[in-house]
């Protein structure tokens, strides 16, 4: 008998395959980490054939661990890193370029060059989504327009693209033998190609951007058997659910309900709340999304605030500044100051996301004195998350009409206890962390179980979910809303700093 659920989870900085029991415990975990590529500055690229090697790696570990044999497995979902985008030759199975990761900015005169005509809201209606340089579709363009070959590839029906979901799943399935080209409808609502309400490519977006339908895979739901597995770890095993990560999350934390909401404290920060059947478009600067589509059921759609940059920028402190040894340290340095000094921390490595939509926003540190010093900097670390999700939190409200009682948080960060009491003061609510931490991956189980009748309803998954630590404000007003001026106060620092004439007027929205 199957008794477990297998989940790939590949992230922007790391792969893994986890294996849940029925209650959503991990019984075995195996994660490894891929190269961070950056060829110029806002340029971001993975190896695909890297991050596949480190999926059959983690797979294999993560069944060794147990000894599991592929019948243990009901069924494998997967979840992955939304908008990184990979076109690759069906016939040889190589990749014709990097993949170029969501935070690339590389689109950027694409972005101004579509803007000009109808603004940056232009393809809103169809998409739920801003001209942004986030999404797959002007990627795809990029690539066809620069690779040498690409083209006249996709032209002959010989060149495939895919988020990376649909970069794994075809690899799972037999790659050049035999191999399934698909997305779910989640990974295909972050192309800006898929039009939202009929949920099919839309051919007048194709057209625009200069894209041939031959390389776009089949939309599928995200929860039915889309074929079996064909690596001997787990050969034979359905593959049965695709969630984007952030979708997954919120099915993981089984937001199944209009008004849920749910935040991921990851490599970026993504608010996410369920809108049921209706899809919500944004006039505060979020974006609107597929929440999930289970089988033959209706789509369920989410309004979203992406932040690009949150657990990036305790990496980088890391990494570039050297002012810690690993992440986790982050969290000590900072309780070395009792605030934040007035330093001011503005990540926009990438543009600023939601709510403002500016794509020539730049990275500042502000507020910076004599007196400031590496806790300062690691505290304002910390703060800039926090602030970051008040700011969605608040477009989120205006836009739904709901007050939000408390925030669900799950992903990597939300063991910090420092971010989470801060994150509760500035939000003036209840924090709440789950008991499973997991739930991105636990998301994409869940969608695989549900295909297979390993679950036989979603109140089976809403009794898994249960509460580890609530976190209370305990901040006086007049300081909270002292230091969210402050803060709104250094994002405008970060405006327009890039020289991008055209590229990043926030979107009509309000914000």
């Amino acid at each position: 008998m199957s008794n477990y659920l297998g989940a790939i989870d590949q992230g922007t900085t790391s792969t893994r395959f986890i294996v849940f029991d029925r209650t959503g415990r991990i019984v075995s975990v195996a994660q490894k980490e891929h190269e961070q590529i950056y060829p110029k500055p806002g340029w971001v690229e993975h190896d695909p054939e890297e991050i596949w090697r480190r999926t059959q790696e983690v797979i294999a570990d993560a069944m060794q661990q147990r000894v599991f044999r592929p019948k243990d497995l009901a069924a494998i979902g997967i979840t992955n890193q939304r908008e990184t985008t990979i076109l690759w030759n069906r016939k040889t199975g190589k990749a014709v370029y990097n993949a170029i990761v969501w935070q690339d900015t590389r689109v950027e005169d694409y972005v101004a060059e579509l803007s000009r005509d109808g603004g940056q809201d232009r393809f809103r209606q169809q998409t739920g989504l801003p001209l942004a340089t986030y999404f797959s579709g002007l990627k795809i363009r990029w690539i066809l327009n620069n690779v040498r070959g690409a083209r006249e590839l996709a032209e002959a029906g010989d060149l495939y693209f895919g988020n990376i979901d649909s970069y794994m799943v075809w690899k799972l399935t037999g790659g050049t033998n035999g191999g399934v080209h698909v997305t779910d409808v989640t990974n295909a609502s972050r192309t800006q190609l898929m039009d939202l309400r009929t949920l099919a490519w839309d051919k007048n977006q194709l057209k625009i951007f200069g894209i041939p339908e031959a390389v776009l895979p089949k939309i599928v739901s995200s929860s039915e058997v889309y074929g079996p597995a064909k690596l001997t770890s787990v050969e034979g095993v359905p593959v049965a659910g695709i969630l984007g990560d952030q979708q997954a999350a919120l099915v993981g934390q089984t937001c199944f309900e209009s008004g849920q909401a749910k935040n991921t404290y990851g490599t970026g920060c993504f608010l996410l709340m369920n809108t049921g059947t209706e899809a919500v478009l944004s006039k505060f600067g979020l974006i609107t999304t597929v929440a999930f589509k289970f089988g033959q059921k209706p789509a369920q759609y989410a309004l979203e605030g992406s932040i690009a940059i949150t657990g990036a920028l305790v990496q980088w402190v890391r990494d570039n500044l050297g002012l810690i040894e690993k992440s986790s340290d982050i969290e000590t340095l900072a309780r070395t100051v009792k605030d934040n000094g007035g330093v001011y921390f503005v990540p926009a490595f990438s543009g600023l996301y939601a709510p403002y939509w500016q794509a020539s926003a730049r990275g500042v540190i502000a507020g910076l004195t004599r007196y400031a010093n590496k806790g300062h900097i690691a505290r304002s670390v910390l703060e800039a998350t926090a602030f970051q999700t008040r700011e969605v939190v608040e477009a989120m409200e205006k836009d739904s009409k709901i007050n939000l009682d408390v925030l669900r948080t799950d992903g990597g960060m939300v063991v910090n206890e420092l971010l989470m009491q801060f994150q509760s003061d500035i939000l003036d609510r209840p924090v709440v962390r789950p008991l499973i931490k997991e739930t991105t991956a636990l998301g994409s189980a869940y969608a695989a179980g549900l295909a297979v009748g390993y679950y036989k309803d979603l109140d089976e998954l809403r009794a898994n979910w249960g509460v580890d630590h609530t976190w209370k404000p305990q901040m006086e007003n007049g300081t909270r809303e002292n230091l969210y001026s402050e803060w709104k106060k250094a994002v405008t620092r970060s405006f327009n700093w890039a020289d991008t004439p055209g590229v990043g007027t926030a979107a009509k929205s309000g914000s």
